[in-house]
């Protein structure tokens, strides 16, 4: 069973910076892929960022240039680098993981992920 646990999030000011991890455990293969999805009050859940098991990645537009995914060497550790944060960042922020191939263009689908988080609050004041 996969299990996500994220870490990292927090109360900031308009243009700071904030990292997120999710420390990953109990995959069963080694082609999977991850992504961080958001969800705001009275909103749908959206997607982030997100990468392939192939290590191509995927942005949001609204995020593009300022938020960086990455993962460590051992891929147990997927990281979220958020950067000139803005009022409209805050909200829960939640880690997914998939197992298999996907396209790039499908990553920031909710529906295709299997199994989450719990999430970390992000709130940014202006």
């Amino acid at each position: 069973q996969v299990q996500l646990v994220e870490s990292g999030g927090g109360s900031v000011q308009s243009g700071g910076s904030l990292r997120l991890s999710c420390a990953a455990s109990g995959y069963t293969s080694n082609t999977y892929y991850v992504g961080w999805f958001r969800q705001a009050p009275g909103k749908e859940r959206e997607g982030v960022a997100a990468i392939a098991s192939d290590g191509r990645k995927n942005y949001a537009p609204s995020v593009r240039g300022r938020f960086t995914i990455s993962q460590d060497n051992g891929k147990n550790t997927l990281y979220l680098q958020m950067d000139s944060l803005k009022p409209e960042d805050t909200a829960m922020y939640y880690c997914a993981a998939g197992i298999g191939q996907v396209w790039v263009w499908k990553l920031l689908l909710r529906s295709i992920y299997g199994y989450w988080g719990q999430g970390t609050q992000v709130t940014v004041s202006s």
